[in-house]
C-alpha cells in the first residue's frame, strides 16, 4: 500500500498549488480520503475531507473558500488545489484514506512553504 503526496514547494502569499496524492496497493474508490497538515508547532489539523464517491466535502474553517478537494477514482488520486495561500498555511501535508470498516493508511507528506 502507498500514498505519494506531490506538488509542495515553495509559493508567494496569494499565490496557488495543487497537491496530488496517488494511491496504490488498496481499492481506493472504496475509501474516503483526506488531507491533514502538521507543524512541529501546532497539532495535526484535517484540512479536507472527499467520500469515496466524491460526492461530499468537508473543509476547515481555516481554508474553506480557498482549498478545494476532489479525486479521480479512474486515477486513483485525490487532489487538494489551494489559492490565495497565506503564511499560515506553512505546513507539511499529508494524504490519509479511511474505509468505512476503520482501515486507514498515510502517506509520508509534502512540504508547502509560503513565503515572500
Amino acid at each position: 500500500v502507498q500514498l505519494v503526496e506531490s506538488g509542495g514547494g515553495l509559493v508567494q502569499p496569494g499565490g496557488s498549488l495543487r497537491l496530488s496524492c496517488a494511491a496504490s496497493g488498496f481499492t481506493f474508490s472504496n475509501y474516503n480520503m483526506r488531507w491533514y497538515r502538521q507543524t512541529p508547532e501546532k497539532a495535526r489539523e484535517l484540512v479536507a475531507h472527499i467520500s469515496s464517491t466524491g460526492g461530499s466535502t468537508n473543509y476547515a474553517d481555516s481554508v474553506k473558500g480557498r482549498f478545494t478537494i476532489s479525486r479521480d477514482n479512474a486515477k486513483n488520486t485525490v487532489f487538494l488545489q489551494m489559492n490565495s495561500l497565506k503564511p499560515e498555511d506553512t505546513s507539511m501535508y499529508y494524504c490519509y484514506a479511511l474505509s468505512a470498516y476503520g482501515i486507514d493508511y498515510w502517506g509520508k507528506g509534502t512540504l508547502v512553504t509560503v513565503s515572500s
